[in-house]
């Protein structure tokens, strides 16, 4: 089966891109975990975090699905998105944009470049679940805000909710994070263990400054990543909490792969964070896989070279922020 991709990115979180708008691929959900798998297998500068397939939608401007890397279904992905917001409008000409996801509708907007040259995005990322019950989680607890968990660490605070994908946060110091702790928590919560039965995404905060949090995330069924937009936007609600920020601050959120800022509304009527980034393409190319001996040819790549250099010069700008973090 042959088929034209997009590799894209939100802070090097990276994609294949599909479009599905006007012709639906006759894939079996099995064959579309098979191909995520298969396609996104890193070999050289092949292989990504996952694919986003752009869908009709009936209720919205278009629809996404977002498979990992792994093979499973992802609710949401804060990154992915603001790179299928993109291409939703140029394709139809518009600024903003309500995107289908799996488990809400979400506004989609252009913005002000982020940085010289960088096509930048806000997305909408909610619902905000605070019950243990929604991550799932085993347990009698029925939130977990700002607790320890001995049997996860004996000296850590953690939070958990869902954004709507389940996360497990701590803010921690730039020691710890440098620590293999994460690695370890991380691998094991998404191993076999009693508390987690679908596994969560682990993150690490960093507080680098006033509005300035670096974020480090271990993502569910993908591992460490550059970055994971609902991780960043659950980072920077609990950082709101936790640091006692106003209720409509706006924070600049660095990760390994860049820099995004998330404005945290946070309302006693609703709680919702607007992730606002860069939404880059590297490049288009034609794939022709085999699911039924689960290979992929890799045709030739048509880059999109200005957007590379600056992101280049973004990122090397952010590390001039950030340091050796």
């Amino acid at each position: 089966m042959k088929f034209d991709v997009i590799k894209v990115h939100g802070s090097n979180n990276d994609f294949y891109l599909i479009d599905e708008m006007s012709t639906e691929l006759p894939l079996t959900e099995k064959e579309r975990s098979a191909l995520s798998v298969t396609v996104c297998m890193r070999t050289g500068e092949n292989g990504a975090d996952g694919i986003l397939f752009v869908q009709a939608s009936n209720t919205a401007d278009a629809k996404m699905r977002v498979f990992n890397a792994d093979g499973t279904e992802a609710s949401m992905c804060g990154n992915g998105l603001r790179c299928v917001g993109r291409y939703v409008s140029e394709k139809l000409g518009k600024d903003e944009l309500v995107i289908e996801t799996m488990k809400a509708d979400l506004a989609v907007k252009k913005e002000p470049e982020i940085y010289q040259d960088i096509p930048t995005y806000r997305v909408e990322i909610s619902p905000v679940l605070k019950s243990t019950k929604d991550l799932p989680m085993n347990t009698e607890m029925e939130e977990i805000i700002h607790e320890r968990l001995p049997f996860l660490d004996e000296e850590l605070i953690f939070t958990a909710l869902s954004v709507p994908n389940p996360h497990l946060v701590s803010i921690v110091s730039r020691d710890v994070l440098k620590s293999d702790k994460q690695e370890k928590l991380a691998k094991y919560v998404n191993g076999q263990n009693e508390w987690f039965p679908d596994g969560v995404n682990v993150s690490f905060i960093n507080v680098i400054g006033d509005k300035n949090i670096f974020v480090r995330t271990y993502e569910r069924g993908v591992g460490f990543t550059n970055a994971c937009g609902t991780a960043m936007s659950a980072s920077s609600l609990v950082t709101k909490w936790e640091e006692n920020l106003e209720d409509e601050v706006l924070l600049n959120v660095y990760n390994p792969g860049g820099m995004v800022k998330c404005h945290v509304h946070d309302s006693a009527e609703k709680t919702w964070i607007d992730l606002i980034g860069n939404a880059t393409y590297e490049y288009k190319e034609t794939l022709e896989a085999d699911l039924e001996h689960n290979t992929v040819h890799f045709g030739a790549k048509e880059r999109y070279e200005d957007e590379a250099k600056a992101y280049d010069a973004f990122v090397s700008h952010v590390k001039e922020i950030v340091g050796s973090i």
